[in-house]
């Protein structure tokens, strides 16, 4: 009798678990039937957190990935910094302010040369707006011929 009480109250625990979960709000948000990460009110949002280049030459020189920031805010917001995790990977972007309602384009350009195999970098991006700091990752394999 014992495990059945334990088992019903473990099944109630999980089902209320799930129903709480179901009312957080959706880190991945579909807005105008684009996907954003991180969607609120007054907050930046990004058009995809990850580019997969899938195979790629190591010899066919430099690839690159655009990444697309909205400001949603009511004030101008700028791209502090952008900071790649190795030296393999060079980030592009404007300094300029991203005024309400308007986008700013991040290009990551990822250098092949001298790899081989499986690659997944990370990208932090710092900005003046919420979130102050997010991460979108480009991925691939890199094939030698």
């Amino acid at each position: 009798m014992k495990k059945i009480i334990i088992k019903s109250t473990l099944i109630i625990l999980a089902l209320a678990g799930l129903v709480l979960l179901a009312n957080i709000p959706n880190f991945s948000s579909k807005v105008n039937d684009k996907n954003f990460w991180y969607m609120t009110e007054d907050e930046i949002t990004i058009d995809k957190t990850v580019h997969n280049f899938g195979a790629i030459d190591e010899n066919g020189g430099a690839v690159s990935a655009t990444f697309t920031v909205t400001n949603n805010t009511k004030t101008p917001i700028v791209l502090t910094n952008v900071v790649p995790s190795c030296g393999c990977t060079t980030p592009e972007w404007k300094k300029d302010p991203i005024e309400p309602g308007q986008t700013g384009k991040i290009v990551a350009i990822f250098n092949p040369k001298n790899r081989s195999g499986s690659f997944n970098k990370s990208i932090s991006i710092l900005t003046t707006g919420k979130p102050e700091r997010f991460v979108v990752r480009i991925m691939g394999t890199i094939e030698s011929k």
